[in-house]
């Protein structure tokens, strides 16, 4: 008799670990920030997005894949160039997210790392549009005219030929004559000196074709920001000396300013000398000697008061050896 119970407390105990498993296998859960996405065997991804909280799917047919809708941070660098030839080491700092709506285009057509595959490429392509080296157009300029060029002969034969030569020709004409510099979707936007000067303009531009470009791929961008800007070891070495060669000009300068103003100041000292002179001269020769005994005079007056204030001095009257009403 016991031994049936414990056999039907086996049984009831397998049947409930069983049903507990199944139940398990039937749960999923999405934590606070995420959606999921439901990828079925049959029917492929689903449509609907999932959100947060505990939910149902069929085990085995239908599989939950995650993903993460809260800001993350991203360091993208970037090695462009500059207006004027200059090689600029730029790190954007970007916030971005996904589009809960768009979740399941973004699993189907790019995947799980939607950043990595993404976020590099076109932090580059918009970075590489607006701060874009001169050189590299003019090489696609001539490389296209070039191009153009062989196309022109290849068909020159033949009456479709011709056709095709006169149609060509405009477009042909007007990127020979202007060339890719003066075309206004080729031109260099920013220098090296602007990208320091005007560094909230870049980043504002560079924000709002980012957030452009990005939005095409399903993904919000909530902050663009320059963390990063540095040049070529040539040109700051260039900065540099340049700053130096200022400063020493400055320093020049300032010696010579000081050496006119000594200058200045001898030549007005020598005149007042000359004219103290005359007036001396004048004086002796109206008034005679009696200038130089005035002089004598406050002379010694001013050396008897000198000498009164002084401890260490004892006036002798002429005549006298030793001091008066001393003890013999």
């Amino acid at each position: 008799m016991a031994a049936k119970v414990f056999e039907s407390i086996g049984k009831f105990g397998l049947a409930l670990a069983v049903a507990g498993g199944v139940v398990n296998s039937a749960l999923y859960n999405v934590d606070a920030g995420h959606r999921a996405v439901i990828f079925d065997r049959f029917r492929g991804v689903q449509d609907i997005v999932v959100g947060e909280g505990t939910h149902f799917l069929i085990p085995w047919v239908q599989k939950p894949i995650l993903f993460d809708c809260r800001s993350r941070p991203r360091n993208v660098p970037v090695i462009t160039g500059s207006k004027d030839l200059q090689n600029v080491n730029i790190t954007l700092r970007i916030l971005f997210r996904p589009v809960a709506s768009q979740l399941p285009r973004i699993f189907t057509s790019i995947g799980e790392d939607y950043d990595e595959r993404v976020l590099p490429s076109i932090t580059t392509e918009i970075l590489k549009s607006v701060v874009v080296s001169e050189r590299g157009l003019r090489l696609g300029a001539r490389a296209r005219r070039q191009e153009l060029s062989k196309r022109h002969e290849e068909l020159s034969s033949g009456w479709t030929g011709m056709w095709l030569v006169v149609s060509w020709f405009p477009f042909c004409l007007l990127t020979v004559l202007t060339g890719s510099s003066s075309l206004p979707w080729s031109q260099a936007r920013f220098d090296a000196g602007e990208l320091i000067t005007q560094r909230e303009l870049v980043s504002r531009q560079v924000s709002d074709d980012l957030t452009e470009r990005a939005a095409t791929f399903g993904l919000i961008l909530d902050d663009v920001s320059l963390t990063h800007l540095t040049f070529g070891k040539e040109f700051t070495e260039a900065v540099e000396a340049k700053q130096v060669a200022q400063q020493e000009a400055e320093r020049a300068r300032f010696v010579v300013e000081k050496a006119e103003q000594q200058k200045k100041a001898a030549i007005i000292s020598a005149e007042g000398d000359s004219k103290a002179a005359e007036l001396i001269a004048n004086s002796l020769a109206t008034a005679g000697d009696g200038l130089i005994e005035l002089r004598k005079l406050e002379a010694a007056e001013d050396i008897a008061y000198q000498l009164a204030r002084s401890r260490n001095i004892t006036y002798l009257p002429a005549g006298q050896s030793v001091l008066l009403q001393l003890p013999q």
